[in-house]
């Protein structure tokens, strides 16, 4: 498939920073990455991110108290396992990605490139923020490629984007440190009313741009919540020389 979307997909997601591709990936696949996520979780096989390292509101304190071996990712998901590299690098996702780049694609190793968790009882929410504040590329024109491996809902902790977003032009005082928007800013408030939380069911895949702002709630089911995340960009956007964007492999997957 030389040219998967429509038109009025390829401008929405131009215009809106987001596309939800609903099914893309078949259960059965899912299953196997789900299971294989799974089995990495329960030995615990590294390298992992718990959440008491990222230390957000309502984190264990530290990995010695209660729930701090909760983990928050896998990460090195492209290195864990065939199964994750088969998505990664499917003919159908990369004729998507090769479309609305434009050119070659390639996949970041440095960035995402993880299998997303939220524990029920110790897993926490996530502010508005937007992915290229940790990313340093030529431009600010990358994709993150979210595939959930189970239902994803505002309930247990699902995406919330801010449509159009990516667009925004934003003053200083309008992020905090760690650049996410500031709650108490009035200009904040009225964005933030503007978020839209998606119903994602297994096997459906979101595309979103790396300047989209966007957040996630805490999980108040009784299941763990997964997703598969990896972050692409076209062959003319390459990561800065000596960041953290240029210290793992940067693969070319199309041409």
């Amino acid at each position: 498939m030389d040219m998967p979307l429509s038109s009025a997909q390829t401008d929405a997601f131009r215009d809106e920073g987001f596309l939800l591709l609903k099914g893309m990936l078949s259960v059965a696949d899912c299953d196997r990455m789900l299971q294989v996520a799974q089995d990495h979780l329960q030995r615990a096989v590294q390298p992992l991110e718990y959440e008491a390292e990222v230390g957000y509101a309502g984190a264990p304190a530290s990995l010695e108290s209660e729930g701090g071996r909760t983990a928050r990712r896998l990460r090195a998901a492209w290195q864990r396992d065939e199964v994750f590299r088969e998505w990664a690098s499917s003919p159908q996702l990369l004729a998507v990605l090769r479309q609305i780049f434009g050119e070659p694609v390639c996949i970041t190793l440095s960035h995402h490139n993880c299998v997303m968790t939220k524990n029920p009882t110790f897993g926490t929410a996530t502010g508005w923020h937007r992915d290229i504040r940790y990313w340093s590329f030529q431009r600010n024109d990358l994709i993150s490629v979210w595939l959930a491996l189970g239902p994803e809902n505002e309930n247990n902790g699902g995406l919330k984007f801010i449509p159009g977003s990516h667009r925004l032009q934003l003053a200083p005082d309008q992020m905090d440190e760690l650049d996410f928007l500031r709650p108490e800013v009035p200009a904040n408030q009225a964005l933030f009313a503007q978020g839209l939380p998606l119903d994602l069911q297994k096997g459906d895949v979101v595309l979103f741009h790396s300047g989209l702002f966007h957040a996630a709630g805490r999980n108040n089911s009784e299941q763990v919540k997964s997703s598969v995340v990896f972050a692409f960009h076209g062959l003319s956007n390459q990561p800065l020389p000596g960041s953290r964007s240029a210290a793992s492999e940067d693969i070319r997957l199309s041409e």
